[in-house]
């Protein structure tokens, strides 16, 4: 007999996403109050996969196997086989939203990815890796508000995809300790710069020169994407403008360090996020 409540789901999965820090707001009051429980479930999900991938001791191969399982749970619990009152809430959240599954997995397959891959030869490599570790957030979030036409989610890649390298860019310096590196092997060697670099912590002309070109070419997915915003109903608009325009600074503070990312990882303060929160409000 299942007997998961989906509300006690909900309630830990609020807790669960106030207690990890972010960037970028996770539930913030831009969001319905009614969709804040949608949102968190949500993002319990990829944290735990996230974690999954990324925390603890376990070996590569018992880290796919719990993935594996994840996504067994998840595959369970949307035919209403409910392992923990987490999968009730988010199974109920899936249905009630009509959310694609598909989404969910996709992000699972991306975490198995970062397990085993840790140098990437292209940009289109990269992309494709985005296209299943942040696009399908960007996808979710708007299933919440009943927004499935092709060009809100094509604006939404966009947005979502400059997001994650902007995540990249601003973690060099920390996921070159976990042997990654997410910097296109292609731009290393257009560039000259050998792994040496990013392992010794050194910077030169060549590594800023590389790191602004990528930055710049994030900037302008930044901006392809920027035709969502007014596409979005009130609260939701304020909240991806908010979080754009986190991008944004991110982006602005790496220039401001002369694009050393890997000795230093720029970070936005709690004055920048309620700085950009206010001025998300006036976006246009």
């Amino acid at each position: 007999m299942n007997t998961s409540n989906s509300l006690a789901g909900y309630r830990e999965a609020r807790g669960i996403a106030a207690a990890h820090y972010e960037n970028f707001p996770v539930v913030s009051l831009f969001i319905k109050k009614d969709l804040r429980d949608d949102v968190a479930i949500i993002y319990w999900f990829a944290r735990t996969a996230d974690d999954i991938a990324d925390e603890g001791t376990a070996d590569a191969a018992r880290r796919i196997e719990y993935l594996d399982r994840f996504a067994e749970r998840l595959q369970n619990g949307i035919h209403g086989n409910y392992l923990t009152d987490l999968d009730a809430a988010l199974a109920e959240t899936i249905h009630k939203h009509s959310l694609d599954p598909e989404n969910f997995f996709a992000l699972i397959s991306a975490f198995k990815q970062d397990i085993v891959k840790k140098r990437y030869d292209s940009m289109e490599e990269l992309l494709d890796y985005c296209t299943r570790s942040a696009n399908p957030v960007g996808r979710l979030i708007l299933g919440l508000y009943g927004l499935h036409d092709d060009e809100s989610l094509q604006l939404s890649d966009c947005i979502c995809t400059a997001l994650q390298l902007t995540n990249f860019w601003q973690d060099v310096s920390v996921d070159v300790d976990k042997n990654r590196i997410y910097v296109p092997n292609y731009f290393m060697n257009n560039y000259g710069v050998e792994e040496s670099v990013f392992k010794n912590k050194e910077t030169n002309v060549k590594l800023r020169d590389m790191m602004k070109i990528l930055c710049n070419f994030t900037e302008n997915l930044f901006f392809e994407g920027e035709g969502l915003i007014k596409r979005l109903p009130k609260p939701l608009r304020y909240e991806i403008a908010w979080t754009v325009l986190g991008g944004k600074k991110i982006l602005d503070n790496i220039k401001k360090i002369s694009y050393n990312v890997t000795r230093e990882r720029v970070i936005l303060s709690k004055y920048n996020l309620i700085q950009l929160g206010v001025r998300s409000i006036f976006y246009d």
